[in-house]
């Protein structure tokens, strides 16, 4: 695994700064996405290391001077600070602290991909230290390269089990006995593997499928595509039937 930049996993080690009245100062953020509100602001949800996924407004941030214009893009480390105790904050402040590598091409758009799915599984002011780590962690490793189809399945398990929401891969509900990896199994998005039934509509994965999955070994072909089909499902699920904008592109373009 590619890891951050000694810049970036020092930033992201420090701990929050409170003040009064609902500031924070401080605090290692990127954004996921914003969009336009009233004549000169924006709308910015981040991702927050100490808390979760926060809104904020930033005034004036379209203005041409405004110091903010050039530094809410997504993907890039900040240090963010903002004030408020409702449900929108204020955005008082926010600097560039560097050390990764841009984003290109298909890496950027697995990018957006993951910005979705934080945006829709994980809810405002839930704090998720552990997966902010991992999600600097996939951004380094999406820009050095990586193969992108491993490091989305990981991430996507990651997403899971930091949400509460990730199936047992490893026994079987069925029988309360381990995962055989010569057997077939579908998982019960809710409760995890169990043996096929003959009226099973799920994705059929065999036992060896899942337990890489659980030690996050997708070195086998037949691993890799079993593993795509299982998350798809599973995060259907949780999504709701809520589409998934970013996946559907990357499927027409390569299939991931």
């Amino acid at each position: 695994m590619t890891t951050a930049d000694p810049t970036t996993a020092a930033i992201t080690r420090r701990p929050p700064a409170r003040g009064a009245g609902g500031r924070v100062g401080g605090q290692p953020a990127f954004v996921l996405h914003s969009y336009p509100y009233k004549e000169t602001s924006l709308i910015v949800d981040m991702f927050t290391r100490d808390f979760g996924r926060v809104g904020l407004v930033a005034k004036g941030a379209k203005r041409p001077h405004s110091a903010l214009r050039g530094v809410l893009q997504t993907f890039q480390p900040l240090q963010a600070a903002w004030s408020g105790k409702a449900e929108l904050r204020t955005l008082i402040g926010a600097e560039w602290v560097g050390g990764m590598l841009p984003l290109e091409k298909t890496a950027l758009l697995c990018g957006f991909y993951l910005n979705e799915l934080l945006v829709k599984l994980i809810a405002r002011d839930d704090p998720h230290p552990a997966l902010f780590d991992h999600y600097v962690a996939t951004l380094n490793q999406l820009a050095h390269n990586e193969p992108a189809p491993i490091v989305l399945r990981k991430f996507e398990r990651a997403l899971l089990k930091e949400t509460g929401v990730a199936a047992d891969l490893g026994r079987c509900t069925s029988t309360g006995a381990p995962v055989d990896p010569g057997t077939d199994y579908v998982v019960d998005p809710e409760r995890g593997a169990r043996l096929v039934r003959a009226a099973d509509t799920w994705p059929v994965v065999c036992g060896k499928t899942l337990l890489d999955m659980e030690r996050e070994d997708y070195s086998d072909p037949l691993t890799q595509a079993q593993s795509k089909q299982l998350m798809r499902f599973l995060l259907a699920h949780h999504l709701g039937g809520a589409p998934l904008n970013t996946r559907q592109i990357l499927i027409d373009l390569m299939q991931l």
